[in-house]
């Protein structure tokens, strides 16, 4: 059996991966040499383009400055006096050139302006010491009048507290005296008809006779009489009993009145001092907000002046 053996030319690779690494090497070299080729003509073009920016500005500077030099003129120039246009042109050279006395800029006045100024801020200073003192003194005088009318209030208030309790224990003393007066009165009247019906009962058995074995032996009366006079017991006991009731609705009405006009002057006392205490609040009220605006207007007066 026959073997090939491939024989590779290793000399001749060696030979292809050089050239092939300074191929690669050559285009490098050629791509950066254009690339700083490139570089340099865009920046002398940028120079030149800058050189040329400069110099037109140059010349339209130039040509400015000659164009006033010669059109713009001081002495052609109408801004001095509008009524004489020729006034710089009548003017000497010498007090077109004369200038005042010490350095360029500097102010004349300068010692009398801060004396001035020194004067003005220390006037402003004791005005404002002097409206501070005055608000203070008015926050005093507030603080004063409002306890005074919370005093006032405090005691309305109490007052009314007062008449109020009066008013509620001086019911309560009426409808108790009612009802005492109410329960004597019917006690009072139980009392008197449980006398009257024992009485009208005993004087019935003592006219029906053989009821009361002990009075049989008197002499019987006449029937009719006795009738009358039970009769005339009867209708005296419902007239008693019907002005007994009368004068109970009568003490009743009386303490119901006299309780409703304690009340009605109670109320209307208790609205007069809510009415009195309402004008007092109003009153204050208005004098703060006088004031307050008093004090606005000259505080605003002040600054004014100052400023």
């Amino acid at each position: 059996m026959c073997r090939f053996v491939s024989q590779v030319d290793v000399k001749a690779l060696d030979m292809q991966v050089e050239e092939k690494k300074a191929r690669k090497g050559a285009a490098r070299t050629k791509e950066a040499a254009y690339a700083d080729a490139e570089d340099r003509r865009y920046n002398f073009e940028a120079c030149v383009h800058q050189n040329r920016q400069k110099k037109k500005s140059r010349e339209m500077e130039k040509a400015l400055v000659n164009y006033r030099h010669q059109h713009q003129m001081p002495s052609t120039r109408r801004e001095f006096d509008l009524n004489d246009p020729d006034c710089y042109r009548k003017l000497d050279p010498g007090d077109a050139q004369m200038m005042l006395p010490g350095l360029a800029g500097e102010e004349q006045d300068s010692k009398s302006r801060l004396k001035r100024q020194k004067e003005q801020l220390r006037e402003w200073l004791l005005c404002q010491q002097k409206e501070h003192e005055e608000e203070m003194l008015q926050q005093k005088m507030e603080g004063w009048q409002y306890e005074q009318s919370r005093k006032e209030m405090h005691d309305l208030a109490v007052e009314l507290h007062k008449l109020e309790m009066d008013r509620k224990k001086a019911t309560a003393v009426a409808v108790k005296d009612y009802n005492l007066a109410a329960a004597e009165a019917r006690q009072i009247e139980e009392k008197e008809g449980n006398k009257g019906y024992d009485g009208s009962q005993q004087h019935a058995l003592d006219m029906v006779p053989g009821m009361c074995p002990s009075q049989d032996r008197r002499e019987p009366p006449e029937s009719l009489q006795q009738v009358v006079q039970f009769q005339k017991h009867q209708i005296e006991e419902k007239k008693r009993t019907e002005l007994e009731k009368k004068q109970e609705g009568d003490l009743y009405n009386r303490i119901r009145l006299d309780s409703v006009h304690s009340a009605l002057l109670m109320e209307r006392q208790q609205k007069r001092l809510s009415k009195q205490l309402r004008r007092i609040q109003d009153s204050t009220n208005a004098q703060l907000a006088q004031t307050r605006r008093q004090q606005y207007v000259t505080t605003f007066s002040r600054t004014v002046c100052a400023f």
